[in-house]
């Protein structure tokens, strides 16, 4: 059809384009303020990109929040550390900081990879990245059983050699190995025991 024809059952002032089948199409401009959000938004995304990502002029929000989240589980961890006896939840904020858990890692690496494997898969001992627990899965029982060892069943008591920050810190470490099931471990020992969150 031509423009004309189709022009004649448009609305007065319309910018009809075509029609088919009835169907009027108008040429229409976008609202400008449609078209500055849109222009904006591509600018912004441009100008953020480039800055926190490609030149790290500023710190990306994601390591911001990471570095915040870690000076927090510090600060917990000091807490936690002054607080005196160990408890269920100290030790839970132990196995959130990063110091904690790098001097536990390498404890546990020097002293009780000999046992439990580098893993914590088990070797003599049990392991230690299942769910189930030969003398009680909780934290406190967890720390128990290092600074208080079962001599009678080969587990050392580690509380007079370690000292209590290294203890702590190694219990701190073995909770985050709690069920990780490592390929390769020894078969479950004991009760399946659930984890505080």
């Amino acid at each position: 059809m031509s423009e004309q024809k189709s022009q004649q059952g448009a609305p007065p002032g319309s910018r009809v384009v075509r029609e088919v089948d009835g169907i009027l199409e108008e040429d229409n401009e976008l609202p400008r303020w449609w078209l500055i959000v849109l222009y904006g938004s591509i600018v912004f995304a441009a100008f953020y990109w480039i800055v926190y990502h490609q030149l790290s002029l500023a710190e990306n929000p994601l390591a911001a929040y990471r570095t915040e989240a870690a000076a927090v589980a510090s600060a917990d961890a000091a807490r936690a550390r002054a607080a005196g006896p160990a408890d269920e939840a100290s030790l839970l904020k132990l196995s959130h900081d990063e110091a904690s858990l790098t001097q536990g890692k390498t404890t546990f690496t020097t002293v009780c990879a000999v046992c439990h494997l580098p893993t914590g898969g088990g070797s003599i001992g049990p392991n230690l990245t299942d769910s189930a627990w030969l003398h009680g899965g909780t934290a406190e029982a967890i720390y128990r059983t290092v600074r208080d060892g079962y001599v009678e069943k080969g587990m050392a008591a580690w509380g007079p050699q370690l000292g209590e920050e290294k203890v702590r810190s190694v219990v701190a470490y073995v909770l985050t190995l709690r069920d990780t099931n490592v390929a390769g471990g020894k078969a479950p020992q004991g009760e399946v025991v659930t984890p505080s969150p």
